[in-house]
């Protein structure tokens, strides 16, 4: 599997990884290369309206209007994720894959009116060095699946863990009935 192969695809935390903030977690991974991986958390919507930290956006944004956390790393800055309708290159706009890409959050959003489709803010991000990523896949903490449009824009970003591994057509789907404290089962 060469690194290029997984930009697009979500991580999804396994079992195994309980500790927070990766606990039944779903990574959207924007960029992955030999250098290493770039993604945003896309299941823990934040409890901070957009209007509140960056309201000249909040317009842009789709429901439920919240930040996400998007990671551990630089959580003072933010990402915005956003997906364009089709052939449009809006100034400020970084393609990830597909139609999916990055927002310059410096570019006035009034000129993107009409190409943005849909869109989320994320506080921080995923980052992994070059081969690290790697290393926690074959250590057995992410389960590595195709991506879905909607999967960064879920309206019921809580239960994403459970769906996207529901949605597996492998054993994965079995995971998704996975109790939330073991101990208790």
């Amino acid at each position: 599997m060469t690194a290029q192969t997984l930009t697009g695809s979500l991580l999804v935390a396994t079992p195994l990884l309980d500790e927070p903030p990766f606990r039944r977690s779903v990574i959207l991974l924007l960029d992955h290369d030999d250098d290493g991986a770039l993604g945003v958390v896309v299941n823990r919507a934040a409890d901070l309206a957009v209007d509140r930290v960056l309201p000249d956006w909040s317009d842009t944004v789709n429901e439920p209007g919240v930040l996400f956390m998007g990671g551990p790393v630089g959580t003072d800055s933010a990402l915005a994720v956003a997906e364009v309708i089709e052939s449009a290159d809006p100034p400020g706009w970084r393609e990830c894959f597909g139609r999916i890409g990055l927002i310059d959050l410096d570019v006035p959003p009034e000129l993107l009116v009409g190409a943005i489709q849909r869109m989320r803010i994320f506080a921080g991000y995923a980052g992994w060095s070059a081969g690290q990523l790697e290393g926690e896949i074959t250590e057995g903490a992410w389960y590595v699946v195709e991506s879905e449009p909607d999967d960064v824009f879920s309206l019921d970003p809580e239960t994403l863990w459970r769906r996207v591994l529901r949605r597996q057509t492998d054993q994965l789907a079995y995971l998704a009935t996975y109790p939330d404290d073991p101990t208790h089962n």
